[in-house]
């Protein structure tokens, strides 16, 4: 990711709506949203448990709220499986699919930045005026 590229930027705009990424930031940065997507690309397709287990620090009830949300979003496919007992399948959609470049330049961004981020963070906190 470059330096070169510039935010798009309306003056005139009401504040509570000039930054046109907020709702994508809004969809896809929700606290557990990302970890989702992430485990449903890396991993496939999913079910329920699977989900749970490998991100271990997500409630089954939190687990359940997102995934819903991440179905209406179009990110995620749930597939239900009629048999017994019933068997329900969660897979990343084309949509969430189409993520994977914002999420490789945020950890190529991550891979660069984060140890400065962590720098700043020392020196803001032994600053004697913190």
């Amino acid at each position: 990711m470059g330096g070169d590229m510039s935010w798009p930027t309306d003056a005139s705009a009401d504040p509570g709506n000039a930054c046109p990424i907020a709702p994508v930031v809004d969809i896809v940065f929700s606290r557990w949203t990302t970890p989702i997507l992430w485990t449903l690309n890396a991993y496939g397709r999913q079910r329920f448990v699977e989900l749970q287990r490998r991100i271990t620090t997500i409630t089954p009830k939190v687990l359940t709220q997102r995934l819903r949300q991440l179905e209406r979003d179009g990110l995620i496919v749930r597939t239900y499986h009629p048999e017994v007992p019933p068997r329900v399948e969660y897979e990343i959609s084309e949509l969430g699919r189409s993520l994977a470049p914002l999420f490789a330049h945020l950890a190529e961004w991550a891979a660069v930045n984060l140890g400065k981020v962590e720098q700043a963070r020392h020196d803001y906190d032994a600053s004697p005026t913190a």
